[in-house]
């Protein structure tokens, strides 16, 4: 008999007039999704190559180690094809430089402003949206609606328990309306295929396992649709009700989640975090400056009664002591500056870490964002994604100090040293400490992208697969305990 429910469920949602409209319509935005996801994917490396490409001549044209700078690029992930997270709203490079604090800018939204305004059509965005709304539109009369159309008396007229007539009800929605949309899918997978996406073994755990993530989001909306139905006697007191927790589960408890958060901790903006860091800089330099006149009022001050020739002769004796020493407190200064610049970025990280998270639980009370942030860290484009890449920048830009700093010190010069000569003949010489000429860039550090490895992946989607089972199980339970209750007149 639970077979026979079950094909009877079936037919009923596969001979629905609606069923082709909303099975093309579902079919049509998965396909549309992931080819245009495979067209910006594809778009994205190309201006990456150009831009690697445009940074190392940039860096050939520089004729100082001290004046050298390099580019860290963030490269794109084929995984942003399904879940595009954050991937467009952070920047796409940082500037690196031993004075120049390093962090990700020029990010899609900032350089075209329009397509935050829409936002990109992902998969997760028709899954989250579309496949919640086709559950909700095939079981939301699942139960009442035999009552209202008198089949209810005639199943029951034989003997068969209530829990195998609502579990049929469940398999058989459950087959009616997921295997269907694994068809389009498993097309839409086979377009990485054709389009040769370069997607390693990693990848396809993390698709394989995105797709089981969609399959049971779709599979809460099925049984939560089938308990409203179980526990309300008219088809459109169900539908109203699915309607209204459909718009407060997808869009609503999402949003208040992060505006309650940010009632209970507050995080600098971006220029009040930057206006510190400036003010601090200014004024560590000034103080600076005056040191720095008093030092050589001071060694003006040795040279007193002595000729002209003494003093240029003393000068070209100590120059490049003076300038060592200088350069050195220069060097302490802006590791100071550095350094205080570093702290007052990781407290503000620190803030934005317990705010995102305490946001975030808020927001886990939807199945929607349980299925968002799953997602999006099996894509590799959670809110953590800017963090890797500036914590990893950081220590390139460390190590990039560093190797210039030794290379500068080999070269014979220091940064922002000249000599000034007067020749009768040649009249006015300015000439440098540096060696001017191109420096070798075969021994420059690689900037390396951020691992993320499958269980990085996986670890923090945990919570958010376990809820949406629980969410799941709470509302199977749920209509089945209802239903035992179920007035069948």
């Amino acid at each position: 008999m639970f077979r026979l429910l079950v094909e009877k469920e079936l037919k009923n949602i596969i001979q629905s007039p609606k069923f082709l409209a909303t099975f093309l319509t579902c079919s049509f935005l998965i396909l549309l999704s992931i080819g245009i996801g495979i067209n910006e994917y594809f778009n994205m490396m190309e201006q990456y190559n150009t831009a690697k490409n445009l940074a190392k001549t940039e860096m050939a044209q520089a004729r100082s180690w001290m004046a050298l700078s390099a580019k860290a690029f963030r490269e794109p992930d084929p995984m942003q094809i399904f879940s595009a997270g954050v991937n467009y709203d952070i920047g796409r490079y940082s500037i690196v430089h031993e004075r120049q604090d390093s962090k990700l800018q020029n990010s899609v939204y900032s350089d075209d402003p329009i397509f935050a305004v829409f936002r990109y059509m992902d998969f997760t965005f028709i899954v989250t949206v579309v496949f919640s709304l086709f559950a909700i539109l095939f079981t939301y009369n699942t139960v009442n609606g035999e009552r209202e159309n008198g089949t209810m008396r005639l199943v029951f007229s034989n003997a068969i328990p209530r829990s195998t007539f609502i579990s049929a009800k469940f398999v058989g929605s459950w087959l009616g309306l997921v295997i269907p949309l694994l068809v389009p899918i498993l097309v839409g997978l086979l377009l990485l295929v054709v389009f040769k996406v370069p997607l390693s073994a990693a990848h396809w755990i993390k698709i394989i396992m995105l797709i089981s993530t969609s399959v049971l989001y779709l599979t809460f909306f099925i049984a939560f649709g089938i308990l409203i139905s179980a526990v309300t006697k008219y088809s459109s007191v169900s539908f109203m009700i699915l309607l209204v927790s459909w718009i407060t589960l997808v869009f609503i408890i999402p949003r208040i989640g992060v505006m309650t958060a940010s009632q209970f901790i507050s995080v600098p903006t971006v220029a009040e975090l930057e206006s510190q860091k400036d003010s601090f800089s200014k004024a560590r330099w000034e103080k600076h400056y005056g040191e720095i006149e008093k030092v050589w009022r001071a060694r003006n001050a040795e040279m007193n009664g002595m000729s002209e020739a003494d003093r240029q002769s003393y000068r070209e004796e100590n120059e490049y002591k003076w300038f060592e020493e200088d350069d050195k407190v220069r060097n302490e200064v802006q590791k100071e500056i550095t350094e205080y610049s570093s702290k007052l970025s990781d407290d503000v990280r620190n803030r934005k870490a317990t705010l995102e998270n305490l946001a975030l639980n808020i927001s886990r009370i939807s199945p929607a964002s349980s299925f968002q942030l799953a997602a999006m860290n099996l894509s590799t484009s959670d809110i953590n994604l800017k963090n890797r890449y500036e914590k990893e920048i950081q220590n390139f830009r460390q190590t990039f100090s560093t190797f210039t700093q030794k290379k500068q010190k080999e070269s014979g010069g220091q940064a922002g040293m000249f000599r000034i000569s007067i020749d009768s003949q040649s009249g006015v010489k300015i000439s440098s400490g540096r060696d001017e000429s191109s420096l070798n860039l075969r021994e420059v550090p690689k900037f390396t992208q951020p691992s993320h490895t499958i269980s990085q992946a996986v670890v923090p989607t945990i919570i958010d697969i376990g809820l949406m089972m629980f969410f799941t199980l709470f509302s199977f339970g749920g209509a089945f305990f209802s239903f035992n209750k179920y007035d069948l007149r």
